[in-house]
């Protein structure tokens, strides 16, 4: 079988504060959100490489082959609340979930575009992603400046669908070595289970603290805005959002709450599929020898026994993008309720058990600026349409 190059970057230095850039308008910082409400997780890329750090890989190896036997835990497959769980979700096979995320997952960008609006959401799966825009461009090639600034990538040929997933869980391996020896890391891949779904996200920074009173780690992710300005109330909702889910999926996974069974099953992967020669002497030489797609899944499982849970207080970032000086950071604290609150009500979208609800009257700005806004019911009289000022709200949501 032909295979297909992907890159894995090598790091060559710390790197400072990153900086997700997404959109040169605001407005299409948005509109990104749904061009990413991709039906998997990002494209095989780490800001760290095999190569870095293969002495601290080999401590975190050590401790994850003490897990690898004679663990007496119960098996998150088999609990009763698992199975009521998936029994649920495989009900309806003409859910948005089954018909456009089966053996993809449900990604972070997927839950934080529905808050934003469902009835957009709706229209993106059904109809067509939205338009790549100039700002977008502009932000993406932004983005991998500031990217090649850290890190050099490396190619790696897969050969098949086991190799790309083994290269993104050993991604996250790796990345978690950099966070617990050098105390930051950045794009870093999340695969976990949560509320009976499988998601998949990448955390934008990840620090650990200065002091030895708190050894949890910190998420941040970092906003850049074409104005100068703080965003208005929903953006800033949104990307709590986005960070809760962060927190909440890296906590399950620090519980040990990643069923492997399951993952195989639902992303259709055979466990026991031999690695590509590439991918098995990359591993070798970093310290974490793997022949098949099990072993990466037993390291991935252990390099999170390695890990505390994410600090409770989570960090928003915003940053003019003319200077990319600070405009204010908007700190908060993870409140578990209103996340789940907020996951339980997009999956009722997701699981085909309500229509999509349009966005609420007081934010219905938004449908200014939206793609689908001229055959939305929602938006028949756009001359009515309340405008960001008169809603309380930026024009430019971020």
């Amino acid at each position: 079988m032909t295979g297909s190059p992907s890159e894995l970057p090598i790091n060559n230095t710390v790197p400072d504060i990153p900086i997700e850039i997404v959109s040169e308008e605001e407005m299409a910082l948005i509109e990104a959100a749904f061009v990413a409400a991709r039906p998997s997780i990002p494209s095989i890329r780490s800001p760290f490489g095999f190569h870095r750090n293969a002495r601290s890989i080999q401590s975190i190896t050590a401790l994850s082959k003490r897990g690898f036997s004679g663990r007496t835990e119960p098996d998150i497959e088999d609990s009763g609340d698992f199975a009521s769980t998936q029994k649920k979700i495989k009900a309806d096979e003409s859910s948005f979930l089954h018909r456009f995320r089966r053996k993809k997952g449900l990604s972070v960008t997927d839950i934080t575009a529905t808050e934003w609006c469902e009835k957009q959401m709706e229209f993106v799966l059904l109809r067509a992603k939205r338009k790549t825009t100039k700002a977008m461009k502009a932000g993406s090639v932004r983005h991998t400046n500031l990217e090649e600034e850290v890190v050099k990538k490396v190619k790696v040929r897969v050969k098949s669908k086991e190799d790309i997933w083994a290269l993104k869980l050993l991604n996250f391996i790796i990345g978690a070595n950099q966070l617990l020896f050098e105390g930051l890391t950045r794009e870093l891949p999340l695969i976990g289970f949560a509320e009976g779904v499988w998601m998949v996200g990448v955390i934008d920074e990840i620090c650990m603290p200065a002091t030895e009173t708190n050894m949890n780690p910190k998420l941040i992710d970092t906003k850049t805005r074409v104005q100068g300005t703080l965003p208005a109330e929903p953006q800033r909702r949104n990307g709590r959002l986005q960070l809760m889910c962060y927190k909440y999926m890296w906590d399950n996974l620090v519980a040990d709450k990643f069923p492997p069974r399951e993952f195989y099953k639902f992303f259709a992967l055979n466990p026991h599929s031999m690695l590509s020669e590439e991918i098995r002497e990359k591993t070798a030489d970093s310290g974490f020898p793997a022949d098949t797609l099990d072993d990466v899944v037993r390291f991935y499982k252990n390099t999170w026994s390695t890990l505390p849970p994410a600090y409770d207080q989570l960090l928003l970032r915003y940053e003019f993008q003319k200077d990319n000086s600070l405009i204010g950071e908007d700190q908060f604290a993870f409140d578990p309720d209103w996340l789940k609150n907020q996951i339980h009500g997009c999956l009722e979208f997701w699981l085909g058990e309500r229509e999509a609800c349009y966005t609420p009257e007081e934010e219905r700005w938004k449908c200014r600026f939206c793609q689908f806004g001229s055959i939305c019911p929602a938006n028949t009289d756009r001359d009515s349409t309340p405008s960001p000022t008169s809603a309380n709200s930026s024009s430019t949501p971020n």
